[in-house]
């Protein structure tokens, strides 16, 4: 039952906010996306980026991670480290990334307790560590359009599999925009439009005409 006396204008405590959450990075590398065959790779490649870009945007922390760099997988995706230059990437030897201690640590030395996680693959090194840190009290949100599996079948289920375990799937748009949510808030419209124009597709072409025909500061 609704107490009308008790509604105020007040965001929901579900929601993403810059101070409320850590995005974290899971094998974007060579090989990994070889053999992704859940969705059209660039596209996750651009998610992947624009998504970064969010998290830069509001100065949210970020842990950047690697399985097997030097002896199969490659190199994390180079659009990473460039959007994080400084960030220390680390690198594992297990699938769940949760089963490493560095990066348990990296993501226990954010403070965060809302974990925004996209990787490759979705039934494996994604999966894995989303139940785990659930299984610890974290609150995780799967961006599934920065993540991909090797079918579309392994990627939707490992999907289902998550969201039974209690996480919620989001896509890297949705992350942008709750985290600004409010086009009054100026200091980082500019950074969010760019963003947008840059990653979002028609919604970016969209934000180019209305910013050429209404004017610099059309609302998104």
């Amino acid at each position: 039952m609704v107490n009308v006396s008790e509604v105020t204008a007040a965001p929901s405590p579900d929601l993403l906010t810059p101070d409320n959450c850590a995005v974290l990075f899971i094998d974007h590398q060579p090989q990994m996306f070889f053999g992704t065959g859940s969705g059209d790779r660039t596209a996750i490649i651009n998610s992947t980026v624009g998504l970064a870009k969010a998290a830069k945007a509001f100065d949210v922390p970020v842990v950047l991670s690697t399985v097997a760099a030097e002896s199969f997988s490659g190199p994390i995706m180079p659009q990473l480290p460039e959007v994080f230059p400084d960030q220390k990437i680390i690198d594992r030897t297990t699938m769940n990334a949760w089963e490493d201690v560095n990066f348990v640590e990296a993501v226990k030395a954010t403070g965060r307790k809302k974990l925004v996680i996209a990787g490759l693959w979705t039934e494996v090194c994604v999966v894995l560590p989303v139940l785990s840190a659930l299984a610890q009290g974290y609150e995780v949100y799967v961006v599934t359009d920065a993540s991909g599996g090797v079918s579309p079948q392994a990627h939707e289920h490992a999907i289902q599999r998550m969201v039974q375990g209690g996480a919620v799937p989001v896509t890297w748009v949705q992350v942008l925009l709750e985290l600004q949510r409010d086009w009054a808030r100026g200091e980082t419209y500019m950074s969010v439009m760019d963003v947008v124009k840059e990653h979002a597709g028609a919604y970016g072409l969209g934000v180019v005409y209305a910013q050429a025909v209404i004017g610099a500061h059309a609302a998104g």
